[in-house]
């Protein structure tokens, strides 16, 4: 599971690459067209790496600070949650049914 979210998160990050790369052509495309100066195409663009390098490191902050191994007294408490019968309800269900066979 945790390596599964590790690639969405990957994904992600890739996906935020190849946005900046097509923005990048969009910016150098509007100053050949003469819509931007080359100073307005240079602050664009550092403006989006800045935008995507912030972006980037909250979400690996969030990512690092979010994931944390479960404990057995965890996955305990969630199969619990979840209403699972334990080993001793199964053990407990097969004597009454050695019991009620022995009838």
């Amino acid at each position: 599971m945790l390596n599964d979210f590790k690639k969405v998160v990957l994904f992600g990050i890739g996906s935020v690459a190849d946005t900046f790369e097509k923005a990048s052509k969009m910016v150098d495309e509007m100053v050949e067209k003469g819509k931007l100066t080359v100073n307005e195409g240079k602050e664009l663009t550092e403006e989006l790496k800045r935008n995507i390098k912030t972006k980037t490191e909250e979400v690996k902050d969030t990512v690092e600070n979010k994931i944390v191994p479960l404990t057995k007294d965890d996955i305990i408490s969630i199969l619990k949650e979840m209403n699972f019968a334990s080993k001793d309800d199964i053990n407990e269900l097969k004597e009454r049914l050695d019991k009620l066979e022995n009838k």
